[in-house]
């Protein structure tokens, strides 16, 4: 059973520990390139437990309403990959929104607390395919730099080179532009 007290926290804590903040970038990161997204309500989930490190692995669990449970298909294709899945049915403690007096706690001035059903996916995830993906992301990116920049270390430029390159369609002027001072 989870609490919305106890997800703030969790988020709190990645709001503080760099480190942990990281390690959730590159676990999405990896969700993200195997395109997890595409299938339905993968989405929609929240963050509710993590991420948890391992000594060769980094678990995270999250949250989506009972009546939207992500696509199991999507999930298999984290099995292709070494990724451990769990799905778990539990109840989610949310205040009672205060309309009449048969709404708040006996005693107190807070709302009942309901239980809303939902569905808990627990991910593990090996490092090492965290590290490949991250790996392969920045290969990607020089390659493509080298690709779209022409660099020429030998060549120096010079500076009315360097300003047509800037503006290739606009003639360089050798005059001031402001004249008439």
């Amino acid at each position: 059973m989870h609490d919305i007290i106890d997800i703030i926290k969790n988020i709190e804590t990645l709001t503080t520990n760099d480190d942990s903040f990281k390690i959730l970038k590159d676990f999405e990161r990896v969700i993200d390139d195997l395109d997890l997204y595409v299938f339905k309500n993968w989405e929609d989930g929240e963050l509710v437990v993590g991420p948890t490190i391992h000594r060769h692995s980094v678990t995270c669990k999250f949250m989506w309403p009972y009546d939207c449970m992500p696509d199991p298909i999507g999930a298999a294709r984290l099995l292709d990959y070494g990724c451990k899945i769990s799905y778990q049915k539990e109840n989610l403690m949310v205040p009672r929104k205060v309309y009449k007096p048969g709404d708040f706690r006996p005693g107190t001035k807070k709302g009942k607390i309901d239980a809303h059903p939902v569905w808990i996916v627990s991910i593990t995830m090996p490092k090492k395919l965290m590290q490949d993906i991250f790996q392969g992301q920045k290969r990607q990116q020089s390659e493509y730099v080298r690709d779209h920049v022409d660099i020429n270390p030998n060549q120096a430029m010079t500076p009315d080179a360097a300003a047509q390159e800037a503006m290739p369609n606009e003639p360089i002027s050798q005059t001031s532009p402001i004249q008439g001072q």
